[in-house]
């Protein structure tokens, strides 16, 4: 039998509920589109997919973060020289892109009608459903991965994180992890920011755990990865396949409370 030239949103729909996706589901997803297949639609066949699978009392989310791409004019304080800071543009959650690092699902996201984003710069969330104003609501701008963030409701709310395709160590809930571990030494970032607002643009200095890097020197560049895949080998969440691409679906609060022993266990 000759194989389908593309995959459909229902195709997809269809692979999201036999990997355990149901009804009134809070699913973050991060996904490496071009590994999915060929889609009629595109991007937005698995954002359709995914709000098919989740019904109206859902709600999917992805990680955005800022497309800003200003760090090398940091100084040692993370300020901008004045010189460069009027050509820098601010960061407005209704209009700044995501950043283009993570894949272009976010970007798409972002920009479907009714979805809201949080306004953390670099931390934020894009997202979509019934639970996308009150998970996007209050986002701290210090700390942003910690509590009261989009990372810690979805944990308390029940959610689930799912990789279409993407490595492992692309789980950005895991910060959360390392944010909540009692590890000594964990890096600080400190970075100026400025914001769009009413009365223009504003800087505002931002102090979070460093998430460019590994948060204290014991870990490797890729050690995400490591607690995803211990975390499958115990039998917790699920493997299946997402279109073509390999996936993963794991539940926000078991794998954030392995996340936080693995961590304590080994640099605590």
């Amino acid at each position: 039998m000759t194989p389908a030239p593309y995959r459909t949103r229902s195709d997809l729909a269809a692979d999201c509920a036999a990997l355990g996706i149901g009804a009134g589901d809070i699913v973050m997803v991060h996904a490496a589109m071009s590994r999915v297949g060929p889609l009629l639609n595109g991007p937005d066949a698995l954002i359709g997919a995914l709000l098919d699978t989740v019904g109206p009392q859902g709600t999917i989310l992805a990680y955005a973060d800022w497309d800003g791409s200003y760090d090398d004019l940091l100084d040692a304080e993370g300020r901008v020289p004045e010189r460069w800071r009027p050509h820098i543009p601010p960061f407005d959650p209704a209009r700044s892109r995501a950043i283009r690092h993570n894949g272009i699902l976010p970007e798409f996201l972002r920009t479907t009608p009714g979805a809201r984003r949080s306004g953390n710069p670099g931390a934020s969330i894009v997202a979509l459903g019934a639970q996308a104003a009150e998970i996007t609501a209050g986002h701290p701008l210090d700390y942003g991965y910690g509590e009261r963030t989009p990372f810690s409701k979805l944990v308390a709310m029940g959610g689930k994180v799912l990789n279409v395709g993407a490595p492992l160590d692309t789980m950005t809930l895991l910060h959360h992890a390392e944010h909540l571990a009692r590890l000594p030494g964990k890096r600080i970032r400190r970075v100026e920011v400025p914001f769009a607002t009413t009365a223009g643009t504003v800087w505002r200095m931002i102090e979070e755990f460093d998430t460019g890097d590994p948060v204290v020197t014991a870990f490797a560049d890729d050690y995400f990865g490591a607690i995803v895949s211990d975390f499958l080998a115990t039998g917790q969440g699920r493997r299946g396949r997402v279109g073509d691409a390999n996936a993963i679906l794991v539940d926000a609060a078991p794998i954030v409370a392995f996340a936080v022993s693995w961590m304590e266990a080994r640099a605590g």
